[in-house]
């Protein structure tokens, strides 16, 4: 269920979150609340993001003698 609510924000800032709701062909309402569920899971600790687990996997796959020499 959504609410409606009200608040104030730096003008900047909306017209930042704005411009990349353009860029990526979505509406406004849908960036703002990526950013919140976003904002709200970091300051929770949440697992990390998926793209972020998978950059990592990747990199420790590609340096593992690296990883391990350094280790010793």
């Amino acid at each position: 269920m959504k609410t409606k609510f009200s608040s104030q924000a730096d003008a900047d800032l909306l017209e930042e979150v704005r411009a990349i709701a353009d860029e990526e062909g979505r509406h406004f309402q849908a960036v703002l609340q990526e950013a919140l569920t976003e904002w709200v899971e970091r300051k929770k600790g949440a697992a990390p993001r998926p793209e972020v687990v998978a950059h990592l996997k990747a990199t420790i796959s590609r340096n593992r003698d690296l990883y391990q020499h350094l280790a010793k």
